[in-house]
């Protein structure tokens, strides 16, 4: 089999099935400055990459949100880790002029117009966690909890920015 036949049954680049070659991923051998792969070991190596690796669980501990970026606030028997940039767990980008001003944002990966990005920042007060509970809170304003959002095309979706915060803080967190 070819490089072209190998990369389009293992859906990846010509480029990655040269490199699997090289390093002995597959078996393959040059023939005519080509590779030619043995289609058994092709087959063995996609189905490795199909293979689900167990997720990593999201332990959710003082020093894991410090690590992430939280800032500790202990007072009166209190004991939290403050979350103040939330918004980039929930999946808001937003790029800004010299003035202040938004110059282009994206709501988890979509365009967004510059002007919802205060609204959005403005839904949610506050991102804790509480030491005392071992569990991520959230102070939102009515209505706040599900936020509608239209998008440059004219879609409107309606998202779980508390929910969508909490589980952008969880991945970053197992990704330690």
């Amino acid at each position: 089999m070819n490089t072209t036949d190998a990369a389009t049954q293992a859906n990846v680049t010509v480029a990655t099935i040269r490199t699997w070659c090289r390093h002995g991923v597959v078996t393959a051998t040059k023939r005519a400055g080509r590779w030619i792969i043995d289609t058994a070991s092709l087959a063995a190596r996609i189905a490795i990459g199909k293979m689900k690796r167990p997720t990593k669980p999201a332990v959710l501990t003082t020093e894991t949100l410090i690590a992430i970026g939280g800032r500790r606030w202990q007072k009166n028997g209190m004991d939290r880790v403050y979350i103040n940039n939330w918004h980039e767990f929930a999946g808001l980008e937003a790029s800004y002029y010299k003035t202040g001003n938004v110059s282009s944002a994206s709501f988890q990966g979509r365009s967004i117009a510059n002007g919802r990005v205060a609204g959005i920042m403005g839904a949610i007060d506050k991102v804790w966690f509480d030491a005392a509970d071992g569990k991520l809170h959230a102070s939102y304003y009515d209505g706040a909890r599900t936020y509608e959002i239209r998008f440059w095309n004219g879609v409107r979706d309606t998202f779980d920015l508390v929910g969508a915060t909490f589980d952008g803080i969880k991945a970053a967190v197992a990704s330690l």
